[in-house]
């Protein structure tokens, strides 16, 4: 008996988490999508074969629909994606998961509000910029008490977000100036780019995507600055750039995730030295110090730890919507 291949049951482990944690109750097609790459062993043997990072079922599903995979049952779609895989795979290597969601500036806003202005904004892993505008923006705010919160500019996209344990913020932040980092920038403008952004959007979800169109549209008209390089390399020099009158803050949202735990931990050593504000919303075990410090009986849900200079502020949700305030140790 040969032994098991480790790489395609590291493969079905991160298809079952996604499964349990990301798409059951959000997307009924990639749940049944995701159900059906675990029963088809070529494909699994395929993805086996790629990079952890090009395993992704997110980059899967989004490049299979890149090049014209129908929305239909995985009975239908498996076999297209065999057929098209030369296709499909070009997409994945080229492509990476950057999902740019507006809606997670609602629960950004009550920590980078506070922070004394002006600001000097830095986001990590900026893909386009979405998030790079929290300014432009227009927020209503619901507490768990029923009270509503309405701030932000006018006739602008409506970020809509839960919040419980904590104040909604009062004021939008004053930003001065602001700049991206991310290894494979986006252009807002461009429309190969655009339609790559909403394919990362999973298919119920309508409502993302138009937020998506409406913010692509003000990222469009008024670019900001990303520039492309890793973030350890590049973040030194780019912090340098920031007005000295300003608050510098580097903000990121799941990016590092995506590195080897060394470079991790390099990457937070090299956001500290900036001196900034550093606000983060990684997966709950993506940053061990800031793990170390959630509540002991938190378990593991399945949401982002938003964390201001590696203390917890709340959990939020992983495409924006909610902030739940949580009391660090």
């Amino acid at each position: 008996m040969s032994a098991p291949d480790p790489s395609r049951a590291a493969v079905v482990d991160r298809y079952r988490w996604f499964i349990a944690n990301e798409a059951t109750g959000s997307s009924e097609t990639y749940r049944e999508w995701a159900e059906g790459v675990l029963a088809d062993d070529e494909l699994l043997a395929r993805l086996a074969a790629l990079p952890p990072l090009k395993q992704q079922p997110h980059l899967l599903f989004a490049s299979a629909r890149f090049c014209g995979a129908p929305l239909e049952r995985y009975e239908v779609v498996g076999p297209w994606i065999l057929e098209h895989w030369d296709a499909v795979l070009g997409v994945i290597l080229a492509r990476a998961t950057q999902t740019n969601e507006p809606a997670r500036c609602g629960a950004l806003l009550p920590v980078l509000s506070a922070i004394p202005g002006p600001i000097a904004l830095i986001e990590v892993g900026a893909s386009a910029g979405l998030c790079l505008i929290p300014d432009r923006y227009s927020y209503r705010y619901e507490t768990d008490d029923g009270a509503r919160v309405e701030l932000g500019a006018r006739d602008a996209p409506t970020l809509h977000c839960r919040i419980v344990g904590a104040e909604p913020p009062t004021r939008v932040p004053h930003i001065v100036w602001r700049a991206g980092i991310d290894l494979n920038p986006l252009d807002a403008a461009d429309p190969e780019d655009a339609h790559w952004l909403e394919l990362l959007v999973w298919p119920e979800h309508a409502e993302r995507r138009e937020r998506l169109r409406a913010a692509l549209a003000l990222v469009a008209d008024d670019p900001v600055r990303i520039v492309a390089g890793d973030l350890v390399e590049g973040l030194p020099a780019l912090a340098a750039e920031a007005p000295r009158d300003a608050t510098l803050v580097v903000m990121h949202t799941a990016v590092l995730n995506y590195l080897p735990a060394d470079r991790r931990r390099l990457a937070v050593e090299v956001i500290r030295a900036t001196g900034a504000s550093w606000i983060s919303q990684e997966g709950i075990r993506v940053i061990d110090e800031i793990h170390d410090r959630l509540p002991a009986d938190l378990g593991a849900p399945p949401r982002y730890v938003l964390a201001l200079d590696g203390s917890p502020v709340a959990l939020t949700g992983f495409h924006g919507g909610s902030f739940e305030a949580l009391q660090p140790r």
